[in-house]
């Protein structure tokens, strides 16, 4: 551990010794919030694909699908549990080809590869010993969940329109699981509808109506099985990416009210095995294309006012798996905590990552659940990055991404910073807007109170390192298994917030005046 820790502050020393300072003033709104986001908003998913899932001629899920994973990994027990809560969404491409083994369904096949089959399997089944075992552990782990229902039930796949998927959808399997989860007193936050059946679909597609239509018995179910308001689990929808009319045509139909949040997808970063990929996660103004989708999604949302808003259920830059090369890496902690950032400001209330364990992009190593370097970044999040959204403003190099939140602890604001420049580090002064007189020029903040810094490096300077330090310290697993003490830097208040090139650091100021965070 020695080795390590005078090796990685060696590497940090070195780097910042070659690259050039430039000052920068960073102005916090605090005002007001120009968003808020759930307490929960860091979520991951549980995938439904078998180990036979192959994407760029590798099979990189193993055991980390959700009828195959052993459950009894101290490694992946405490890797949940150091959230306290962790929002999970069980769903994925294979959800809606999953039936359950209760009331009418006697027979519980596994997945085989089928080339004929919606991604090319067969109908998979989860029994109820499984789901037994499933929410043992949820329930252990202290899990905040989200279940993906199978929304192609009885439905046939049109003869005149190739993907289309038509009639009503059959609500009874559905009816006899939720019994069946009610009787156990397994607790489920919330259901999800399907998942990437809106607009052109992914594999499948139902029209924006009829998936409306179908919403509604769904609802309609949830109140009827779950008679207490405080414990009635919540309808989202519709789990897919983006389309201006198809979302418009379907909250339509429902009318407000009866879908509590919308539920889209986020893949901006293209196919897992695109050469290019790690240029477009150091391009900030490549980064910036997506905020349209949010932005998009925020309207519908101002529009129809569903009551939980707007919901990124299922993300990572690279589909299909993610990329072999990048997304286990420290380099995509870029683009992820980036793309949370980002989110946040325009109102997304929660950020699934796809996934906790599995492909290449999960937080976990799918065979080893050694935590990989974006699940500290997660966790750092989670633990102070408050609901309250705070405007930020700059005048510097594009490569520097500030977002600012309140605290999760109160007092005071935290904000992280994302250095995307390979050859310049960034010293940091803050400013307090004046509220109510944009006139009025804004004052330097000078606070009396230590800073809390965690600064995240890869350990050898290389981006593409899978090992990131925290403070100088390599993050690594402890003999028992236990996710190591995340402690910060307590720094000087009176000095500028340096960052380093190719960085992250969060860093909460305690005795920062924000109104909006009182």
């Amino acid at each position: 551990m020695y080795f390590k820790f005078t090796f990685c502050h060696i590497i940090l020393l070195l780097w910042v010794s070659l690259s050039f300072a430039q000052n920068v003033n960073v102005v916090i709104h605090g005002a007001a919030s120009i968003a808020k986001t759930d307490d929960n908003f860091v979520c991951v998913t549980l995938d439904w694909w078998p180990a036979e899932k192959c994407d760029y001629n590798q099979c990189p899920w193993g055991k980390a699908g959700i009828l195959n994973l052993d459950l009894r990994y101290g490694a992946l027990i405490n890797a949940i549990k150091a959230f306290n809560p962790l929002r999970i969404k069980v769903g994925g491409s294979l959800q809606d080809n999953v039936v359950y083994k209760v009331g009418e369904v006697s027979s519980c096949p596994n997945f085989m590869k089928r080339e004929d089959d919606l991604f090319g399997f067969s109908q998979g089944c989860l029994s109820m010993e499984r789901w037994d075992q499933l929410n043992r552990f949820f329930n252990h782990t202290g899990v905040k969940l989200t279940f993906g229902l199978n929304a192609l039930f009885g439905r046939n796949e049109s003869q005149t329109e190739k993907g289309l998927w038509i009639g009503d959808w059959q609500p009874q399997n559905t009816r006899d699981f939720m019994q069946y989860t009610i009787s156990k007193g397994y607790k489920v936050d919330s259901y999800e509808f399907g998942n990437q059946l809106s607009g052109s679909g992914m594999g499948a597609k139902v029209d924006a109506k009829q998936y409306g239509k179908d919403v509604i018995v769904l609802k309609n179910l949830v109140k009827e099985l779950y008679a207490h308001p405080e414990t009635q689990p919540k309808v989202l929808g519709p789990c897919g990416f983006y389309e201006e009319k198809w979302f418009n045509t379907f909250l339509e139909v429902p009318g407000q009210g009866i879908v509590d949040g919308l539920t889209h997808h986020i893949y901006n970063l293209g196919p897992g095995d695109d050469p290019n990929m790690m240029n477009k996660i150091l391009d900030p103004s490549y980064l910036n294309q997506v905020s349209q989708t949010y932005k998009d999604v925020s309207d519908v949302v101002n529009k129809f006012r569903p009551q939980l808003g707007a919901w990124v259920s299922e993300s990572d830059g690279a589909l299909n798996g993610g990329s072999k090369d990048v997304s286990r890496t420290f380099a995509d902690g870029f683009w992820y905590l980036d793309q949370m950032g980002m989110a946040s400001t325009y109102d997304q209330k929660v950020f699934c990552r796809q996934a906790l364990i599995g492909g290449n992009y999960g937080l976990l190593n799918a065979t080893t659940f050694v935590p990989n370097p974006d699940y500290y970044g997660a966790l750092l999040w989670h633990r102070l990055m408050g609901s309250t959204v705070l405007a930020v403003t700059k005048e510097s190099d594009p490569n520097l991404r500030v977002y600012a939140h309140c605290a999760k602890k109160k007092p005071g604001v935290s904000l992280i910073f994302i250095n995307l420049s390979k050859d310049r580090s960034f010293n940091i002064t803050l400013s307090n807007a004046k509220p109510g007189d944009a006139g009025k020029p804004n004052y330097e903040f000078v606070g009396k109170q230590n800073r809390e810094e965690y600064h995240l490096r890869a350990l050898t300077g290389d981006i593409k390192d899978d090992i990131v330090c925290l403070n100088d310290v390599p993050m690594v697993q402890t003999d028992s298994e236990d996710i190591p003490a995340m402690d910060p830097k307590l720094v000087d208040a009176s000095t500028p917030i340096s960052i380093a090139a190719q960085s992250i650091a969060y860093v909460t100021i305690r005795d920062f005046e924000a109104p909006a965070c009182v």
